[in-house]
């Protein structure tokens, strides 16, 4: 069974980002970039599932720069077995990379795909959707429990009233939450071995897929600066407060 598993380059979660002077972007020169958080955690299951012999083979993608590359190395050496570049300078929507991914399964044909839930750069939290709906298949998101069951997998995922779980028919999507497990660190001897994994460069012309966003960024600014906390002495005086200078109630 084959799990395919995309990840995306994000700004490294521990980095203050920077806005650019004339706020049509964040600065990235000289900035950390790694693999995003829950696309690291998609990538910790399928090697925890190739662990338990529900999975003989992890298929990593990307879609981005040349750069990408480093992301996808990183993942070779958690345990996965390649890797696929989609080599692009352009920017990407969500839709496009979708129907890049549906190129992709259906040249490799995995039983299950993995997807962290969003990127912590955009936050769209759309691709595994529309990839769902492009093949007509089953979706699981926010998952925090994925159980291989023969030709189903179980998926158990967060929701507002607690928890849900879904069976569905491979192949399947599935996105993954925090909850879901802790990624490993690579250890040292892994990381050389990645060097060695293949890696193939593809386009995404290739999968018939033009690259662009139907998304225009208009303006990006920096959050304002949180205001200092007061405290109060009774519970009558932080009502007033609420009430006549937050004005909340």
């Amino acid at each position: 069974m084959k799990a395919l598993v995309a990840v995306k380059r994000v700004v490294d979660a521990n980095v203050k980002v920077r806005v650019k002077a004339d706020k049509t972007g964040v600065d990235l020169t000289n900035v950390k970039m790694s693999i995003n958080p829950f696309c690291e955690i998609a990538v910790e299951e399928a090697v925890r599932l190739k662990e338990k012999g529900a999975v003989t083979e992890i298929i990593v993608v990307s879609v981005g720069p040349q750069a990408a590359q480093e992301q996808i190395r990183s993942a070779l050496a958690l345990g996965a077995d390649r890797g696929i570049l989609v080599q692009t300078d352009d920017e990407v929507g969500a839709l496009e990379v979708a129907k890049i991914l549906k190129g992709i399964v259906d040249q490799e044909k995995p039983e299950v795909i993995l997807l962290g839930k969003q990127a912590i750069d955009d936050d769209s939290n759309q691709v595994g959707q529309m990839l769902a709906a492009l093949m007509g298949a089953g979706q699981g998101t926010f998952a925090s429990e994925v159980k291989v069951d023969g030709g189903k997998v179980q998926v158990t995922r967060e929701v507002d009233g607690g928890l849900q779980t879904v069976e569905l028919a491979l192949p399947a999507i599935i996105t993954t939450d925090l909850r879901l497990n802790e990624p490993r660190y690579a250890a040292l001897p892994n990381i050389m071995k990645a060097r060695k994994k293949p890696l193939d460069t593809k386009s995404p012309s290739d999968y018939g897929v033009a690259t662009g966003t139907k998304l225009k960024t208009i303006l990006v600014e920096s959050p304002a600066d949180r205001k200092a906390g007061v405290q109060v002495k009774s519970v009558d005086e932080l009502v007033e407060k609420l009430k006549n200078e937050a004005k909340v109630i």
